[in-house]
């Protein structure tokens, strides 16, 4: 326990350092030593804003023991920080959530679930999609992902929570693509009142940017996604990350 003490101060005051690289080797190493049972000891100390830290910069190139081995609760408490960042593409928490909900042997409805259950949850995954906003819409309506069908009418709020309970247009298996669509397909027939709770947070984050709002109509978490939600969508650039007091999590 000691050593595991030790480990975690190192692996905090490499992240606080910027070495991500390093404080991901030094958790690696504890795991090729004592096992991955130890490594997951020392994830379930370390402050959420560390893990994420460490599972934000995931490389395609080369496995991550700790996207391997973070369990739901902890992932779901690392992924409502992921906002901090103020990264208006999400392009790290799109992979980031890909990697480890999708990882071999995972239940990616067990992960879906602990989100879910947090506050901000829903606000996260939304975030997730902000790119594919009009697709998912799409897909509420219609049960597919034909992209001739993006552009129809959205379901009003209404007839979306009475949409719930429709039965799957097109099966899990063709849509296995281990990244938006199979997340989609999952949140809305396996995680139904998820899927619903996160689109209309999509919803409200359009909604307010094409209602011009200006810095501090909205808290910040509203502030920090709604850019992109719509103009992305329209093709058109997205404007700067607006400063912020908040401390960031890097």
């Amino acid at each position: 326990m000691t050593n595991h003490l030790a480990l975690i101060t190192k692996t905090t005051s490499l992240i606080a350092a910027g070495d991500i690289v390093g404080a991901e080797s030094a958790l690696a190493e504890l795991a090729d030593t004592d096992g991955d049972n130890a490594l997951m000891v020392v994830l379930d100390q370390l402050a959420p804003k560390d893990i994420l830290a460490v599972m934000r910069e995931y490389d395609e190139s080369k496995a991550s023991v700790v996207n391997m081995l973070v369990t739901p609760e902890q992932f779901a408490r690392a992924m409502v920080l992921e906002k901090q960042y103020k990264d208006l593409t999400h392009t790290h928490l799109r992979s980031m959530v890909n990697a480890v909900i999708f990882r071999d042997g995972a239940d990616p409805v067990e992960f879906l679930t602990a989100i879910g259950d947090l506050e901000g949850g829903s606000e996260a995954l939304a975030n997730y999609f902000a790119e594919k906003w009009s697709r998912v819409e799409a897909f509420a309506r219609t049960g597919t992902f034909d992209a001739t069908e993006d552009y129809g009418p959205t379901l009003s709020d209404d007839e979306l929570l009475a949409s719930g309970y429709v039965q799957p247009r097109v099966d899990l298996d063709e849509v296995a693509d281990r990244d938006w669509m199979q997340m989609a397909w999952l949140l809305r027939y396996e995680c139904r009142d998820l899927f619903i709770e996160t689109l209309l947070v999509l919803r409200a984050k359009a909604r307010a940017f094409d209602m011009g709002l200006e810095e501090g109509d909205e808290p910040a978490e509203e502030d920090d996604g709604k850019f992109e939600t719509s103009e992305t969508d329209r093709g058109k650039a997205t404007p700067a990350a607006r400063a912020s007091d908040e401390e960031s999590a890097i």
